[in-house]
């Protein structure tokens, strides 16, 4: 789709898994759908254009496992963001994808406070297509990192691509692999951290561990190197909770070294956490292809001044 065009009505079919069992619709499409926001979702909702077991629904609906939800995206609306000649690292590109090695301090996508200078807005600029399906304020974008953190990113340039990402995003088929600088040295050099994550009850910018109404949140660690109070690991997210790493590891007792919202500064400008690499299937050829983004130099710069 050229941006300059209106999108055609998209078709989008889930099939509920056991997991999201007993959740209420809008969140279980706001957790299978990270290219939506929740309150676009919402409006999809009350504009009847989702069907749960082919009937209109309401947003607090109660999804079973098994039901199939059917969403209708209607056309792309007039893009609401403006090209910007923002420089862009590239890992790969070719018609159907873009993989960039985001830089921290860059917010992904147009929001409250942040109306420009954003990834998207880079994008306009650079690319002659992307895929609609993610609204007027997201073309093209399929998954997120938090401004602060740096690393691999991919971005669908059609929606043909978009849709087939989205659904290996949804079924856990996406290896993503991060690296974090971390207070302490952890007892184990490698282990699982098994914690379902919620909205924190008091500070609501803020995630945390919550057992009783989470949602199932896995990462497996590696530790690969310790010294002077810090840890460098290796983490594998199996989920893609909001800011699950930061939660995981804050949990564990080892906050990641500049996360100011869950740990403390310690001494650098932002959170020393890098999305390492990303491997997915090419939606086109179906080839497994694994990218590799190479760390950003603040993080070069503080890994060997504690390592040394």
């Amino acid at each position: 789709m050229s941006i300059s065009e209106l999108a055609v009505r998209a078709m989008i079919e889930l099939t509920v898994p056991n997991e999201h069992a007993g959740a209420r619709l809008d969140r279980y499409l706001a957790l299978a759908l990270p290219q939506f926001s929740r309150s676009r979702l919402q409006a999809l909702i009350r504009a009847g254009d989702v069907q749960l077991e082919g009937k209109g629904a309401r947003t607090r609906a109660t999804v079973r496992a098994g039901d199939i939800v059917r969403l209708t995206v209607p056309p792309l609306e007039e893009i609401a963001a403006e090209a910007e000649e923002i420089p862009l690292e590239i890992l790969f590109e070719d018609e159907d994808v873009l993989v960039l090695n985001k830089p921290s301090g860059l917010v992904v996508h147009p929001g409250a406070g942040n109306q420009a200078h954003t990834l998207v807005n880079a994008l306009l600029h650079h690319c002659t297509s992307l895929s609609g399906i993610g609204g007027k304020e997201r073309p093209g974008i399929i998954h997120r990192l938090d401004k602060d953190t740096s690393g691999c990113l991919v971005v669908a340039k059609n929606d043909s691509a978009h849709h087939e990402l989205a659904r290996q995003f949804a079924e856990r088929e996406v290896k993503k692999i991060y690296l974090a600088l971390v207070a302490g040295t952890l007892k184990r050099p490698r282990g699982t951290i098994d914690a379902p994550i919620g909205r924190h009850p008091v500070q609501r910018k803020k995630m945390a561990v919550d057992q009783r109404r989470g949602r199932a949140a896995k990462t497996e660690y590696r530790v690969l190197r310790s010294g002077g109070g810090f840890s460098l690991v290796e983490c594998a997210l199996h989920s893609g909770r909001t800011h699950q790493l930061r939660v995981h590891l804050h949990h564990l007792g080892h906050p990641i070294i500049g996360d100011s919202l869950y740990g403390k500064k310690g001494g650098a400008s932002r959170q020393m956490l890098h999305a390492w690499k990303l491997g997915f299937n090419h939606p086109r050829t179906r080839e497994r292809v694994v990218f590799e983004a190479p760390l950003p130099a603040d993080f070069r710069a503080l890994q060997e001044s504690i390592f040394r």
